[in-house]
């Protein structure tokens, strides 16, 4: 790929702090030869929710807001164990924060159900997670012979896109997009206005599950990780932004 010789334009859509922070790993990482436009495209609102009756042996966490969730139920006086098994390095950094005692699977949800079988915890689990969840990850679990309840603890909301953003898809240089997770290729899939889109955009998403709900969208290039880690992104975005 050719590179242009302004900034390119690196549209984030996570939900915050998630987007500030891989704003500021961009820009650490490519300097001023890209811009980051920070337009979340969903917004994390927590429940009053109440544990089944237990006892657990350990929690399940699939993301940072599940850790964040999972702390605010200790806060309320609901007693949670504190073995913490997480799908990735930043939710058992968050759950660590949290007060809790994480294991990571340093992937996604078919390396968390490994984890799991592979670390059994003797007992129940409860896994923390938002309205709209992907994986199975307790389903499959279940059929694998291990015993785990589930806790809506969480919904991300959608949100628009913001007027920064919208000026980027219509411009004439080409824009880069990381995607996530299938939820946040979805919702930016069904936010974008495609009678006005006449930027080239490159998307790169995390996954075969994400690239699937793009599938019928218009786009320059698509490019998937060959790994689920935010490493892997960057690598991938280096080497076809700028060769390198």
């Amino acid at each position: 790929m050719v590179p242009q010789s302004r900034a390119i334009p690196v549209l984030i859509t996570r939900p915050e702090p998630q987007a500030s922070r891989f704003a500021g790993w961009l820009t650490a990482r490519f300097g001023d030869r890209v811009t980051p436009v920070i337009s979340p495209l969903m917004a994390v609102r927590y429940d009053e929710a109440t544990l089944p009756p237990g006892p657990f042996a350990a929690i399940i966490l699939t993301s940072e807001a599940g850790a964040v969730a999972a702390g605010r139920l200790q806060v309320a006086g609901q007693s949670l164990p504190r073995r913490a098994y997480c799908v990735g390095a930043r939710t058992a950094q968050v759950a660590l924060a949290q007060g809790f005692d994480p294991i990571s699977a340093d992937g996604d949800a078919v390396d968390l159900i490994a984890l799991i079988t592979a670390q059994p915890p003797g007992g129940r689990l409860i896994h923390l997670r938002g309205r709209e969840s992907r994986g199975a990850v307790a389903a499959r679990l279940q059929a694998a012979g291990q015993e785990v309840a589930e806790l809506v603890t969480y919904a991300q909301e959608p949100v628009a896109l913001t007027e920064a953003a919208r000026a980027c898809l219509s411009g004439a240089d080409r824009v880069a997009v990381p995607l996530f997770s299938p939820r946040s290729a979805v919702l930016f899939r069904d936010s974008v206005d495609r009678a006005t889109m006449t930027a080239p955009l490159v998307l790169f998403v995390m996954s075969q599950a994400v690239a699937r709900e793009l599938a019928d969208f218009p786009v320059h290039s698509l490019h998937i990780a060959p790994e689920p880690t935010q490493a892997a992104m960057g690598h991938m975005m280096s080497q076809a932004l700028f060769g390198a």
